[in-house]
């Protein structure tokens, strides 16, 4: 017994387990001390304490304390053994990644000003506008500085290890990469990192890549332009198309394919045109599933050799992508 109670202990931290139930929490002081309103009883001050180190709470306002089992016995109404079964379960289940790749992207977004290499980078790639960096969240992974930031916050190195942010190594994921957060629902479900330097340009965690890029903010239109990669979409935003969305890749999940289609829509699909092919095949794929579906698709030629992102950089214009916009044929 005691055995299998350390091991739902070493498995499911306390501060973890409280934030997955949506506690929020802010740091008590400089040590593993997390404060916020109780969950135990109505408050409206903060007398919930949780020692991140010794996997400890207590409350000054409701007087209860103790570790992970004692916080489920009372909040579930359960005995000890049933508290138990439950946390076996639960541990057993996977851990939502929300609020560890929450508390990680802002991590990042708060590096990118602290290196000027991350803001040439963006520079180079055509994105001048701060205001459109601080609007997409767009961060940057110095690499090995997002442990110890995570740890400090009570994160435990398991969580971190099972969101794959750091390595069986025990290292940063992403170095030296600019880092989009990718959402579903409104949440953060992944992260994305392009390269700045010489290793493999594209890096996702583990797992789905979410919906199509900033997609609760251009649903609504009648029209969308859809992109393969994320440069592309920051270049068609600063030139004022906020109706362009991005797929990151020109493969469309099952749940991005149905966005686009979840209502009567003309569709821009703004695939590379690169030398094998590839963009352009998979684009005249998309647009015969788009068309079966009821949805307009027309496919936007760029000049050969390019994307969104080589034709703005290269002295593209809105009024000259506009005319591409209109000269695309069904």
């Amino acid at each position: 017994m005691c055995e299998d109670l350390k091991k739902i202990k070493e498995r499911l931290p306390l501060l973890d387990y409280l934030r997955q139930r949506n506690w929020i929490a802010r740091s008590a002081g400089h040590g593993p001390e997390f404060v916020g309103l109780c969950p135990l009883h109505p408050e409206t001050r903060p007398s919930f304490y949780v020692n991140a180190r010794k996997n400890l709470f207590y409350c000054h306002g409701c007087g209860q304390g103790g570790d992970l089992i004692r916080f489920v016995e009372l909040s579930q109404h359960l005995s000890f053994r049933e508290s138990l079964t439950y946390l076996e379960r639960q541990s057993a289940s996977s851990v939502d990644p929300a609020p560890v790749l929450e508390c990680a992207a802002a991590f990042y977004q708060r590096q990118l000003d602290r290196y000027p290499e991350a803001r040439r980078y963006l520079e180079q790639r055509g994105l001048r506008h701060p205001a459109l960096t601080e609007e997409l969240h767009i961060g940057y992974a110095p690499g090995g500085s997002l442990r110890r930031h995570l740890l400090a916050q009570g994160y435990s190195l398991d969580l971190l290890r099972r969101t794959s942010l750091i390595n069986s190594q025990g290292h940063d994921a992403f170095y030296q990469r600019v880092i989009f957060p990718c959402c579903r629902g409104g949440r953060i479900v992944n992260l994305y990192g392009r390269s700045t330097g010489s290793a493999f340009a594209h890096r996702f965690l583990p797992g789905s890549k979410g919906d199509l890029f900033a997609w609760e903010s251009v649903r609504l239109f009648p029209a969308v332009i859809l992109v393969e990669g994320l440069f592309d979409l920051v270049v068609l935003w600063q030139a004022g198309f906020r109706h362009a969305t991005c797929s990151l890749g020109t493969h469309l999940t099952p749940r991005q394919f149905g966005q686009l289609c979840d209502r009567p829509r003309t569709v821009y699909l703004t695939f590379d045109v690169d030398a094998n092919g590839g963009g352009q095949q998979a684009a005249q794929g998309l647009a015969r599933r788009l068309r079966a579906q009821g949805i307009t698709p027309r496919r936007v030629l760029l000049p050969p050799g390019h994307d969104p992102n080589s034709f703005f950089a290269q002295g593209g214009d809105a009024r000259q992508f506009q005319s591409l916009l209109e000269a695309a044929p069904l």
